[in-house]
């Protein structure tokens, strides 16, 4: 059997409004090997939606079983439904070669700390605090008092920017796609990944 190289599991994340959402969808128009999460979701399907493409759609019972059998990376509860991420599907996918991203909130990425110490953790940080709060401004969708309290969360989630491998900061959404590639393409190159290839096929000692 020859030496098949693992994909990465790639968490992307970073404060409230910092624009990861927007950023992972510009990774995704260039073709980029990264393969995105699937989520299984209690909500269900909305039109066009396909079970195991867009979600895995499960009823409350099957969400909390798997919960229960240590089956989610990491899970949270949103405008009462539940989404998580489900560890087999994340595992299966880097086992066959392929890197997955998955693009979560700073908890959620700390919940996958725990369970997935291995995978490679970057951090989407805004130029700095006045910006976020433009951008959280400028969607026009909320008050003053919940922009305030977002602001609270955001600079506490800075905070934890320390659990992270690298920060890329998102000044333009072209550039930080850039530095994640080169972050990707960096790791895969690491010794430790790749050694094993040559031990195997050169015969060199791998002390």
């Amino acid at each position: 059997m020859g030496f098949k190289e693992k994909g990465l599991l790639v968490v992307l994340s970073g404060p409230s409004g910092v624009g990861k959402g927007t950023v992972c969808k510009a990774l995704r128009k260039r073709g980029t090997r990264l393969n995105y999460s699937i989520s299984a979701t209690t909500r269900k399907p909305r039109e066009g939606e396909i079970d195991g493409v867009h979600y895995f759609f499960k009823t409350r019972d099957q969400f909390q079983q798997m919960i229960e059998q240590d089956k989610l990376l990491e899970w949270a509860e949103y405008v009462g439904n539940c989404y998580g991420t489900p560890v087999d599907y994340v595992r299966e996918t880097i086992e066959s070669g392929k890197d997955v991203i998955l693009e979560i909130e700073v908890q959620g990425a700390l919940q996958v700390k725990q369970r997935f110490p291995e995978a490679l953790f970057i951090f989407l940080a805004p130029p700095n605090l006045t910006e976020l709060k433009n951008r959280i401004v400028g969607r026009g969708t909320e008050t003053a008092e919940l922009i305030e309290s977002r602001m609270t969360v955001a600079k506490s989630e800075m905070e934890l920017m320390q659990n992270y491998n690298y920060v890329v900061e998102n000044d333009q959404v072209e550039k930080a796609c850039d530095r994640i590639e080169a972050i990707v393409l960096a790791e895969h190159c690491r010794v430790d990944r790749l050694i094993e290839k040559y031990i195997n096929s050169e015969g060199i000692d791998g002390k």
